[in-house]
């Protein structure tokens, strides 16, 4: 497993990390014992981080993650890194009323997150959305409380905008943001993506399968699960679900030519955007089975030169993806995106 180090004073991690959301939330039931035992597959290939949320299913995949750790050979578990955003608020029927970035609740959200993950520290802590009422420096103060108490290693920072990332990195060392970045997600290259570098900050980037569109494993036809987030997503709405499609098609044209799958294609250029870019990202890769998570690893071994690159960008223009990223009302909430 190749590693890299998250920005200048972040942690040494593996080059793809397992984001875990969706072992308990958001895309509908989930296997249980199949989401351990993913889990237990990444870090016996030598996958070290683990992302997460303590409001993923109201604290399930946190639990989730620390029975897997629990039960993983020690010296696997003892290389795991745990990335841990919060103050997301939830009500007890699912729903979602804004951010907490009170220092007072950092410190609390903590607590609760350090003993369901059954570990001494968090590895990264991030909130996982501003608090428009309370300034980043004051939520990234607590944190670096909790870094100076041994209770967290890292600070991270999720979702926010060039001059916010300038804003926290005045306070405290800053590893990495946790920001969405795929083929068809490429806002940040305009000004965070080149910040991000300036600052020697990493980046962690999610959704870089687009949460299944741009997989290659979405078909026209396919029928979403209830409680799946996606059936309200708009990419994957009418006509923009049948252009997002169109644009799979034409990568999967370049994937059977090199002889992989579009998912490995997909990842290897977000991989491939490090080196460009002066910034290290590492891809966190969604898979909730066993061969998913082979097939994303899949991607370590591609190599995409730069016709290879040419031939991507032509097959899937930035700015070519129909529809937002999520619905208006959650887009309000990201400060990246304004």
């Amino acid at each position: 497993m190749r590693t890299l180090t998250l920005g200048t004073t972040g942690p040494t991690t593996s080059a793809i990390g397992l984001g875990c959301m969706g072992m308990s939330a958001l895309y509908g039931e989930a296997d249980r014992t199949e989401s351990v035992a993913t889990i237990h597959a990444a870090l016996e290939a030598g996958v070290t981080l683990l992302d997460t949320g303590d409001f993923y299913a109201m604290g399930h995949n946190e639990l989730l993650i620390g029975e897997a750790l629990r039960s993983a050979p020690a010296a696997r578990r003892e290389q795991a890194l745990t990335s841990v955003k919060f103050g997301a608020l939830r009500d007890p029927d699912g729903g979602w009323y804004g951010y907490d970035g009170r220092p007072a609740a950092v410190k609390n959200f903590a607590a609760y997150s350090l003993q369901r993950l059954g570990v001494d520290h968090i590895d990264v802590y991030r909130i996982a959305r501003l608090d428009p009422d309370v300034p980043v420096e004051e939520t990234v103060g607590a944190i670096a409380e909790l870094v100076e108490k041994g209770h967290v290693r890292h600070i991270g920072l999720s979702e926010v905008g060039a001059d916010t990332l300038r804003r926290a990195a005045a306070v405290a060392p800053i590893s990495d943001l946790q920001i969405e970045y795929s083929l068809i997600s490429r806002s940040i290259e305009a000004e965070i993506l080149p910040t991000a570098a300036e600052l020697g900050i990493g980046v962690t980037a999610y959704g870089v399968l687009s949460r299944g569109l741009i997989s290659g494993h979405f078909t026209r036809d396919r029928q979403l699960a209830a409680g799946d987030f996606r059936g309200m997503s708009p990419r994957f709405q009418g006509d923009n679900l049948q252009r997002n499609l169109d644009l799979v098609d034409a990568l999967r044209a370049i994937a059977d030519d090199k002889g992989v799958s579009v998912a490995q294609t997909a990842i290897a250029w977000v991989l491939a955007q490090g080196p460009k870019s002066g910034a290290a990202i590492v891809p966190l890769v969604g898979a909730r089975r066993r061969d998913r998570l082979a097939e994303a690893l899949g991607a370590l071994d591609i190599t995409l030169d730069d016709a290879d690159l040419a031939a991507v960008e032509q097959a899937v223009p930035a700015g070519a993806v129909a529809g937002a990223r999520y619905p208006e009302a959650q887009m309000a909430h990201l400060d990246s995106e304004h």
